[in-house]
């Protein structure tokens, strides 16, 4: 039985919770919150045992194999090494950091670890990509341009449960992460250019709320991102692939093509919740002691390029 601990028993951390539930051999043994009536309510409701408030006294708990972190982006790099350095296996709820150096620090430790750094770019294992990904390497499909639009209603501070939140999200370290990395995977290619443009800052936040970003990848396939934090439905991240042999949409799990027509991706893996496959991933490599699909070495280069484009937002302002 393969002992875990996860750190964010919040919106994202159920989630998970929800997901292992569903996988042989995995015992969830602490939560870790800064909510402790929260944490504690959490924890019984899935069976947990132990409830703690700190990441420290999770790890000190006899027999821990690995952890999975959902907690505040800010404190994603930090807590990962820390778990490294601890010589538990970890996977970090995307993004990795939020600063190019602290991205970097983590590739480094786990490099001296040797351990599983996993990072939590569900859209490598959602079925609708997958089934995308798997065409591309056949040969059957040739990416041209991936059009994507992010969006969201969220002019207060609140989770995807309706929750205040005690750190402010980003569109360009979070949100954004998805896509730059998803288009570097489905073409098998570096990004060769990539520009941004912002809207104004929230006033009580002091994040832009609008972003557009355009890419190219080194074989000339473009990538354009839509993002907000001001549209009034619908809400989600809705994927359209333009390819030589006809257009696909996704929509998380799911996949039409472009007449809208369903397309069944149920047989593309074990499941059809991008979130279990992703934890399955990650428990697996840890078993068969191999480098996991999202590794932090896998996803560096998104970091890199999110990084480029924050330096020129900043000079641009």
């Amino acid at each position: 039985m393969m002992k875990l601990i996860l750190a964010g028993p919040g919106a994202f951390g159920q989630k998970h919770l929800d997901a292992l539930k569903l996988i042989d051999g995995v015992d969830v043994v602490a939560l870790v919150g800064r909510e402790p009536a929260a944490t504690q309510e959490t924890a019984q409701k899935y069976g947990v045992p132990h409830a703690l408030e700190t990441l420290d006294e999770a790890l000190a708990l006899p027999g821990i194999d690995a952890a999975i972190l959902c907690t505040p982006t800010q404190m994603h790099a930090a807590q990962a090494q820390q778990c490294l350095a601890a010589g538990k296996h970890v996977m970090v709820e995307i993004p990795l950091a939020d600063s190019w150096a602290d991205a970097q620090a983590v590739a480094e430790v786990q490099k001296q670890t040797g351990l599983v750094c996993m990072v939590g770019h569900t859209r490598r294992f959602n079925p609708s990509h997958q089934w995308i990904h798997k065409r591309i390497l056949a040969g059957e499909l040739t990416l041209q341009q991936l059009d994507v639009q992010t969006y969201f209603f969220r002019r207060t501070n609140m989770n995807a449960l309706g929750q205040p939140r005690s750190w402010t999200d980003h569109l360009l370290w979070h949100h954004a992460a998805h896509t730059v990395d998803l288009f570097q995977y489905q073409t098998g290619e570096t990004v060769v250019a990539a520009n941004a443009l912002q809207g104004p800052a929230h006033p009580t936040l002091g994040i832009a709320m609008d972003m557009s970003i355009q890419m190219k990848a080194q074989g000339g396939a473009l990538c354009t991102l839509s993002l907000s934090f001001n549209n009034d439905g619908p809400l989600g991240t809705f994927f359209r692939y333009i390819c030589d042999q006809g257009t696909y949409i996704a929509r998380y799990d799911d996949l039409v093509n472009g007449k809208e027509e369903k397309i069944d991706v149920s047989k593309v893996d074990v499941s059809m919740n991008g979130i279990e496959l992703q934890d399955r991933e990650f428990i697996t490599a840890i078993r068969e002691g191999r480098e996991p699909n999202a590794s932090v070495a896998k996803v560096l280069p998104c970091y890199d390029i999110l990084n480029k484009l924050e330096q020129s937002l900043s000079a641009s302002n």
